[in-house]
């Protein structure tokens, strides 16, 4: 079984969308690990604020079928593809890692680059996999969180329920 690690946001009826993609991985995965939910402005473009989270799930499926049906829950949730890349969204999730596999095949890039760059995705995963190391960076998630400028991209925990 993989050890895998997804980054889920969303900035259009964020609540609804994160509950909807957090029951339909259930519903594919099983338990899920779930950090805390964090608000952020939106990266890249003016929109209104995303909710984020990471989690964490284990699979036997290949990493080029877990990204199929992350993209098939997208779809099923609303998301457009249309327009910009950085652009508001009903639902986005993104594999982060796959265990330690590194791999670069088209649009699927293993560890995924957001991580050491967007607080929205590093403090998450710092929260659930403080120790698990970077399978580049060789140094652990809560090492990379507590290096990084927090300053510059401000990002706070919002009360949520599951």
């Amino acid at each position: 079984m993989a050890r895998v690690y997804l980054s889920i946001g969303s900035n259009i009826e964020r609540e609804r969308h994160i509950h909807a993609g957090v029951a339909a991985l259930r519903q594919h995965y099983g338990p899920l690990q779930l950090s805390r939910v964090y608000e952020s402005a939106a990266v890249g473009f003016d929109g209104d604020n995303f909710y984020n989270l990471v989690v964490a799930l284990e699979t036997d499926q290949p990493v080029q079928q877990v990204a199929k049906v992350l993209r098939a829950i997208e779809d099923e949730h609303g998301r457009t593809r249309e327009g910009p890349r950085f652009s508001s969204r009903t639902l986005d999730i993104d594999i982060l890692l796959y265990d330690d596999l590194i791999l670069n095949e088209g649009k699927l890039v293993l560890p995924r680059e957001e991580i050491s760059k967007n607080a929205f995705v590093l403090w998450p995963l710092a929260e659930i996999a403080p120790a698990l190391q970077h399978p580049l960076l060789k140094q652990s998630y809560a090492e990379l969180w507590a290096a990084f400028d927090q300053d510059s991209q401000p990002l706070w925990p919002v009360p949520f329920e599951f």
